[in-house]
């Protein structure tokens, strides 16, 4: 036990002056001696299963740290290095653990399933999230706001294709700064276009907005599509419609002919086909099961 401890010691003596002299590799270098630390920590204890009660020796170390170097490593700093070497063996998301800083992984390691572990850790790093975009993200159950279809997808290996719809929430958080409880189609447009780009999120990567009450000549009648989009990554136009009443099947039929005018006279060939989105207050699972054109999908929303 005495061997772990001064190897612990040296590993942390170490690291404190890394901290000073290198700063450009401070994150390496915390992540490296802080996966070292857990390791021997697990070892001294007797191995995984034994160190889940084997706190009594961290106190010790605890103690003995701050007597014989000064350096405050707490037990509960201790209980989370001997934690992050577990978090770090995890087949699923050990090759990327190394690109997270210690406070995304502190985050994470609260986290309960694997799958979900892996969707945050790809947000941090495909959006390079900082801690407080990252707690925001949980706390708003961004991952549990995804379809089963969606998580099936992440459980499987990267090669996995998605399509535009697989990110979009359900629901979409709105956030109600009108403090009204009910809200029109026009009121609840409004509150969307206050934050278009919280909105553009929730609906997934590579939305960028256009216009909103996107006028449409049909014969000799205007009609206006509530909101248009753009998507970047799929290069295709994205029709939305808004509903605050539970879908009904005039809302397919509505957003299937925009669908088919922004097709028709609008869309290049170099573009793919249109697709529609249909927010609306409540779903409508039976009215989506015989809906027969895959390019339209449906969420709901709330106002927060």
């Amino acid at each position: 036990m005495e061997n772990y401890y001064n190897e612990i010691k040296k590993e942390l003596l170490n690291y404190e002056i890394t901290k000073k002299v290198k700063e450009y590799s401070i994150n390496k270098s915390e992540l490296e001696t802080k996966y070292n630390v857990g390791k021997m920590l697990i070892e001294a204890q007797g191995g995984e299963e034994r160190a889940k009660y084997g706190n009594g020796l961290i106190k010790e170390y605890s103690i003995k740290l701050l007597k014989e170097t000064g350096l405050e490593y707490s037990e509960r700093s201790l209980r989370q290095m001997r934690q992050f070497y577990l978090f770090s063996e995890n087949e699923i998301w050990k090759p990327l653990v190394s690109k997270l800083n210690w406070t995304h992984c502190l985050i994470l390691m609260s986290l309960k399933e694997d799958i979900q572990i892996k969707y945050y850790i790809n947000q941090i790093l495909t959006k390079h999230l900082s801690k407080r975009q990252l707690e925001e993200k949980i706390k708003s159950k961004e991952y549990e706001r995804l379809s089963e279809e969606t998580k099936n997808k992440l459980s499987l290996d990267s090669t996995q294709e998605y399509e535009i719809t697989d990110f979009i929430r359900n629901p979409i958080i709105i956030k109600n700064t009108k403090k009204d409880e009910k809200v029109d189609e026009k009121a609840l447009q409004k509150l969307i276009l206050e934050n278009i780009p919280s909105f553009l999120e929730q609906l997934g990567e590579g939305f960028t907005f256009i216009k909103n009450e996107y006028k449409i000549k049909m014969g000799n009648t205007y009609n206006y599509i509530d909101l248009l989009l753009f998507n970047i990554k799929y290069n295709s136009y994205v029709v939305v419609e808004l509903k605050t009443t539970k879908l009904e099947k005039e809302h397919i039929g509505q957003v299937q002919i925009y669908m088919n005018y922004i097709d028709t006279n609008i869309k290049t060939i170099y573009q793919d086909k249109t697709i529609g989105i249909i927010i609306a207050k409540e779903n409508n699972k039976y009215v989506m099961k015989y809906c027969s054109d895959p390019r339209i999908y449906n969420t709901t929303y709330v106002l927060n």
